[in-house]
C-alpha cells in the first residue's frame, strides 16, 4: 500500500516539532484529514484514527475548559489510538496533558502557525498528489500551445528529435524518455524524474540540457496530459484516418486520453503535424469541429 512518510509532510509544510519519538516511523496512508472535536468531547465511535489529526483554536480552547480528570481521560483515550500524528494549528499553546500522553503512547505532536483551514487545505493537496496512483510511460511530454501532449512510439521512431524541433519553435519540455504520470483531480499530471529533469537524449549528439540551451522558458516542471500523439512507421497496407472521423483514445490509469496516430516517413514534417494536432484539439475544446463543418457543407451540396 502506498504511503507518505510523516517526515516528508513535516519538511514540505515546515511544521514545528513539539514531540517526535525517535524510534517510531509514522506513515500516512490517506489524504483525508480529521479535526477530532467529537473525540475531545468524549465520542469515539467511528473515530477515523488512521487520518492525520488537526486541532485548531476551537479544539484547544475547549480542552482548557475541561475538568482536569475528564481532560486526562479523554486525551489518554485519544492517544491510545494509533494516529499518524497530531498537528496543532494557529500557533496555539500545546497543553502539558497532550504532551504527557503523546509521550506515553509515542504519538508525534507537531505545530504550525498557519490558520487551521489553510493548513488542512495545503496538507490535503500535498497528500493527494503524493498518494496518487502513478505509472511511468516511455515517451516525451511537452506543452504545445498550452496543451499537454504526450508523444509515444517505439524506440528510434523520432520522438526526441520531433520534440527538440518543437522546443526550438518555442514549446516547452516536461519530460523526455521517462514520463511520470499521476492520477490527480481526475486528470493525468506528468512530471519528470529528478535524474533526467530538463535533459534530452538525441542519438548522434548525446545528452542535451534544454534549460541551458534554450532558457528557463523552454521547460515546465509539470503538465496535465490532454492528448497523445502516437508515432508509428508508415504502413502502406494500413488505411489511415484522412478526415478526422476516427476518435481514438489511449487509456492511462483508467482515464481515456484523445489520441492521434501519426504515420512517420521521410519528407513528413512531424513537428508541424503535432502543432496542428494541438491547435485542432484546442479548437474542439472551444466548440469548433472542422469535420462537422465539412459534413454540413457536404449535406447541403447533396440536396
Amino acid at each position: 500500500m502506498q504511503y507518505v512518510k510523516l517526515e516528508d509532510l513535516v519538511s514540505y509544510i515546515g511544521l514545528e516539532t513539539v514531540y517526535y519519538p525517535e524510534d517510531v516511523q509514522s506513515r500516512i496512508y490517506t489524504a483525508e484529514i480529521i479535526r477530532p472535536g467529537l473525540q475531545i468531547a468524549g465520542y469515539f465511535d467511528w473515530f477515523s484514527f488512521e487520518r492525520v489529526q488537526v486541532m485548531g483554536k476551537s479544539e484547544m480552547l475547549y480542552i482548557k475548559t475541561l475538568d482536569e480528570e475528564v481532560k486526562r481521560q479523554r486525551i489518554d483515550k485519544f492517544f491510545s489510538f494509533p494516529i499518524p500524528a497530531l498537528i496543532v494549528a494557529n500557533d496555539m499553546e500545546v497543553d502539558d496533558v497532550i504532551i504527557h500522553y503523546a509521550k506515553k503512547y509515542k504519538r508525534p505532536v507537531l505545530k504550525s502557525s498557519e490558520k487551521t483551514d489553510k493548513l488542512v487545505n495545503v496538507m490535503i493537496n500535498f497528500l493527494e498528489e503524493e498518494l496518487a496512483e502513478e505509472t511511468i510511460i516511455h515517451g516525451v511530454c511537452l506543452e504545445v500551445f498550452g496543451i499537454g501532449v504526450l508523444i509515444k512510439g517505439k524506440s528510434g521512431i523520432g520522438k526526441s528529435e520531433t520534440s527538440l524541433e518543437l522546443i526550438n519553435r518555442g514549446h516547452r519540455l516536461v519530460a523526455d524518455d521517462a514520463v511520470i504520470v499521476k492520477k490527480v483531480d481526475g486528470g493525468l499530471k506528468a512530471t519528470c524524474p529528478e535524474l533526467t529533469q530538463h535533459l534530452m537524449e538525441i542519438r548522434g549528439i548525446g545528452i542535451l540540457d534544454i534549460k541551458h540551451l534554450f532558457g528557463v522558458g523552454s521547460i515546465r516542471l509539470e503538465q496535465f496530459i490532454e492528448m497523445v500523439i502516437e508515432l508509428e512507421e508508415w504502413d502502406e497496407n494500413k488505411e489511415y484516418d484522412r478526415i478526422g472521423a476516427d476518435d481514438d483514445f489511449t487509456e492511462i490509469l483508467g482515464i481515456k486520453v484523445p489520441t492521434v496516430v501519426v504515420p512517420v516517413k521521410p519528407g513528413r514534417n512531424i513537428s508541424a503535424i503535432v502543432e496542428i494536432a494541438a491547435k485542432n484539439y484546442r479548437q474542439k475544446l472551444l466548440g469548433y469541429n472542422p469535420l462537422e463543418t465539412y459534413n454540413k457543407k457536404f449535406r447541403n451540396l447533396a440536396r
